[in-house]
Order: C-alpha cells, then sequence, then structure tokens
C-alpha cells in the first residue's frame, strides 16, 4: 500500500483525464490520495474529488504566493470547510520568496492566521516553503504549530532543519526531487530520517520524478519515490511504503 500524501489532481493539466490518472495509481498500490487545495477553485475541486472517491482526502488551505488575494471572509469559508469528514489537513500554507506576487509581511500574517485556524479547529497544517526556511521555523516556534503538527511538503532542506522541524511534531515528507541524479542534500537527508516521521508524495502535476522527469507528474509514480527512500535507507520497498503509508494515516487521522 502507497500513500500519496500530496497531489494536485484538481489542477487543470487533469482536466481531460483524472480519471485515468487515479486509475493508474490504483494500479500501480496508490490506495489513498490527499488533493491539495490552496485557493477558492482548487479547494471546491478538492472537495468534490474527496466526495467522488473514497479513497481520495483533501486539504484546504490558502498558498503563500497568493496571500495578497485572500480575504477574512476566505479564511471564515475554509473554516467552515473543515467540518466535511474528509478534510484532514489545513494548507498548504508559508511562505514562499521565490515569487514576489504577495509581499512578505501579508505572506507571515496569513501563515500566522492559518495556523491558528488549524489549532482552533485541531487539525495538522501542510507546509509550504520555498526560500524561506528560517522565517517558516521561527513562525511555527512562535506560534506553537508542535500543538497540532503536520507535514513538511517536499523537504529539500538540511537536517538540522529537519530536526526542528520533527522536534515540533511534524513530518519530513520526500517527493520527486529525492530520485534526480544531482539532488545530494536531499539524498542524505532522507538517510537520517527516522522511519516513523517520513511520507512519500508527488506533488503532481510538479516534480515528477526520474526517470519520467520534466513529463506531467501523477500518483501512480510516488512508487518510484518510495523505492529510492528504500534504496537510501537500505530496507525494503515494503517496509518504506508500510511505515510511510502509516504515517500518513497517523497524521491525517484516517482510520
Amino acid at each position: 500500500m502507497l500513500i500519496d500524501t500530496h497531489a494536485h489532481l484538481n489542477a487543470l493539466q487533469y482536466e481531460e483525464d483524472v480519471e485515468e490518472v487515479i486509475d493508474r495509481a490504483r494500479l500501480e498500490g496508490v490506495e489513498k490520495m490527499v488533493v491539495v487545495g490552496f485557493d477558492r477553485p482548487t479547494i471546491k475541486r478538492a472537495i468534490e474529488l474527496a466526495d467522488q472517491y473514497e479513497f481520495i482526502y483533501a486539504t484546504i488551505g490558502w498558498h503563500p504566493v497568493d496571500a495578497i488575494d485572500m480575504t477574512e471572509e476566505d479564511l471564515h469559508w475554509i473554516e467552515e470547510l473543515t467540518a466535511h469528514p474528509k478534510v484532514v489537513a489545513i494548507g498548504e500554507m508559508g511562505l514562499d520568496y521565490y515569487w514576489d506576487k504577495s509581499p512578505k509581511d501579508i505572506q507571515k500574517e496569513v501563515f500566522r492566521k492559518q495556523i491558528a485556524l488549524a489549532k482552533k479547529v485541531k487539525l495538522p497544517i501542510v507546509i509550504h516553503n520555498r526560500d524561506a526556511t528560517a522565517d517558516i521555523v521561527e513562525i511555527l516556534k512562535e506560534e506553537n504549530a508542535a500543538e497540532v503538527g503536520g507535514i513538511m511538503h517536499c523537504f529539500t532542506g538540511s537536517f538540522e532543519v529537519a530536526k526542528q522541524c520533527m522536534d515540533m511534531n511534524f513530518y519530513i515528507s520526500f517527493g520527486g526531487p529525492v530520485t534526480f541524479k544531482n539532488a545530494k542534500q536531499p539524498k542524505e537527508v532522507a538517510k537520517q530520517i527516522p522511519l516513523d516521521r517520513l511520507l512519500i508524495e508527488t506533488d503532481c502535476p510538479y516534480l515528477t520524478p526520474h526517470p519520467f522527469r520534466g513529463k506531467r507528474n501523477e500518483p501512480s509514480y510516488v512508487k518510484y519515490i518510495a523505492e529510492q527512500l528504500a534504496e537510501l535507507k537500505e530496507v525494503t520497498f515494503d517496509e518504506i511504503a508500510q511505515k510511510t503509508s502509516d504515517n500518513a494515516l497517523k497524521i491525517f487521522d484516517i482510520n
């Protein structure tokens, strides 16, 4: 059993063939998928997919790149939607200093508001980080995010940062980049993450793993990430599949 903990099956790239993509994932042993909504259209679609398929779950939040667009009404709407039985986390949220659409102070404010919401509704959080590691760790500490914990999505940082996050009740999730031939740091870090803190994801349609790099990603490819982690950690594929699935069921509180 494999669980893709972060998929964007709600993206326009799947408009024509989402059913076939989901079927391929199931054939490859992907028993559950978590679809991530990060603005109004993608949140609506994530919940539609969760309603349509018993094995699909949704996380809902506001992406830092679009933080400038988020209103109090949006935040209230997200809070209302957390009552849905298949909404399993808040996010993706965080900071993104690569794109400059939303000023840093607004990103931070929206990030803090979403952490507060997660604590209020008692759901874990899914963290997006691009070029903002120090500020993210600082905010997680200041806002006592350890109370709900969560996932460091598509982690590419150092082991020191991973350890700080694990100490705050976070899981470390690896995606396609850990399979890239030149990905020295992610591979070294993955070796050091304890099995009981490890997750796998595709972030599809982005960050497609080797050997399909450059093509559209999809949940069936999560097995390549599991294979890479098994090799790096010198354990069997089945052990990685089992542990990462157990971890996903635990953090998302899926029975």
